[in-house]
C-alpha cells in the first residue's frame, strides 16, 4: 500500500510543528502542502496543471497566486513573490511549475529516488510513464480491501480509489505520472529519518 496513515499523521504533526518557526517562505509553502498528508506537494501540482490550459508548463504570478489561493495555502502576495522571483531565474515573468515542484519536494537522498521508480516501474506494466487502472491487474490484488470483502465496491472501485491516493481531490483522473508517485513519495519519506528503513518499507509494500 502507498503510504500508511501513521506516516501520514507523523508527517503532518511534524510540518505543523515547523510551520510555527520558519520564517523562510519555500519552506513555509513546503510545510503547508506536507501539512496535508503525502499527497500535499502533489495535490499542489493537479492544481497548478488545470491551470495550465495551454500545456505550456509555465505560469505567470497571476496563475500562481491564483493556483497558491485555490489550494487554500495560507501565503501573503509578499511571500508569493518572493517565491515566485526565486524559480524565475531567466527574468522572463513565468516559471516552469515542474521544476517549481521538484525543487518543493522535501530533499531525498538518491537510494530513495531508486527505490521509488523500481516501485513505479513494477506498476507501470505498459512502460508508458503513466499508472492506469489496466496497469495495477495482476500487480496489485484488489480481493484483500476490506470494502471489497464486504462487498461494497467491486475490483474496479478498488483500484480506481488505489490510484486516488496519489491524486488530489481537485482531480481524480484515475492516473498516475513518474512526477506526481515521486511527489507522493517525497512526502512519505519527509516523515521517515533513515534510508534503510524508507527502502526496507518500499520493497515490503511492493514486494520489490
Amino acid at each position: 500500500m502507498p503510504g500508511t496513515a501513521r506516516h501520514d499523521r507523523d508527517m503532518a504533526t511534524q510540518a505543523k510543528r515547523k510551520l510555527i518557526e520558519t520564517t523562510d517562505p519555500v519552506e513555509k509553502l513546503r510545510l503547508q502542502c506536507l501539512a496535508r498528508g503525502s499527497a500535499g506537494i502533489k495535490g499542489l501540482g493537479r492544481v497548478f496543471r488545470i491551470m495550465d490550459a495551454n500545456k505550456s508548463r509555465n505560469l505567470d504570478f497571476n496563475e500562481f497566486m491564483k493556483g497558491l489561493n485555490d489550494y487554500a495555502v495560507m501565503i501573503d502576495k509578499e511571500e508569493a513573490y518572493k517565491i515566485f522571483r526565486l524559480f524565475d531565474k531567466d527574468g522572463s515573468g513565468t516559471i516552469d511549475f515542474s521544476e517549481f515542484l521538484v525543487m518543493l519536494r522535501p530533499p531525498m537522498s538518491n537510494a530513495r529516488k531508486e527505490v521509488i521508480m523500481e516501485a513505479f516501474k513494477k506498476l507501470d506494466k505498459t512502460g508508458d510513464g503513466v499508472i492506469t487502472v489496466e496497469d495495477l491487474r495482476g500487480v496489485y490484488n484488489p480481493k484483500h480491501h476490506p470494502k471489497y470483502l464486504n462487498g461494497d465496491w467491486t475490483e474496479e472501485q478498488v483500484f480506481r480509489a488505489f490510484l486516488d491516493n496519489f491524486g488530489s481531490p481537485y482531480d481524480k483522473d484515475g492516473k498516475v505520472t513518474t512526477e506526481e508517485f515521486m511527489d507522493y513519495y517525497a512526502g512519505v519519506s519527509a516523515s521517515i529519518d533513515t534510508d534503510i528503513y524508507f527502502i526496507v518499507m518500499m520493497k515490503t509494500a511492493w514486494k520489490l
